[in-house]
């Protein structure tokens, strides 16, 4: 095994699921500040969508702050080689887990959004979400984080 000052070496994988998980992450943080500043009407949503999207309580915000930055701080964190990565795609899993509680419990989604793309949408989500926390695991495992 070469290392380098204890760390393992960098495998080229981590590079591309760094970058790749990133630039996908950065999708939810654009969608996440443009509700957060009230900003989607440009973006062809129906009237109805957006009044679904502009009142969700603060607990499902923060939440939902928690998956998205969680999850785009933990892309991150894999590229700078930190063991932080683990704990920050972790917490992105609690984001996403009230997320999803609030959006398929505690409220009704418009008629417009209950779509069998948006449910796969939202296990794709959650496959990614889920294999990028067990990836960096893995890593950590390996020597690759520290």
């Amino acid at each position: 095994m070469n290392t380098i000052l204890g760390q393992s070496k960098t495998p080229w994988h981590l590079w591309v699921v760094g970058i790749v998980s990133l630039l996908w992450n950065l999708g939810g943080v654009v969608s996440y500040t443009l509700t957060e500043l009230g900003q989607l009407g440009d973006m062809g949503f129906s009237p109805e969508e957006l009044e679904y999207f502009y009142s969700f309580p603060t607990w499902a915000v923060a939440v939902w702050a928690l998956g998205v930055w969680g999850c785009f701080f933990g892309s991150a964190a894999l590229l700078l080689r930190s063991k932080w990565a683990v704990w920050l795609f972790g917490i992105s899993i609690v984001g996403l887990v009230g997320t999803t509680a609030y959006q398929r419990i505690a409220s009704t989604l418009p008629e417009s959004m209950q779509t069998t793309g948006q449910d796969l949408f939202a296990a794709l989500i959650w496959i990614i979400t889920i294999g990028l926390f067990f990836y960096a695991s893995r890593m950590k495992r390996a020597g690759v984080l520290s």
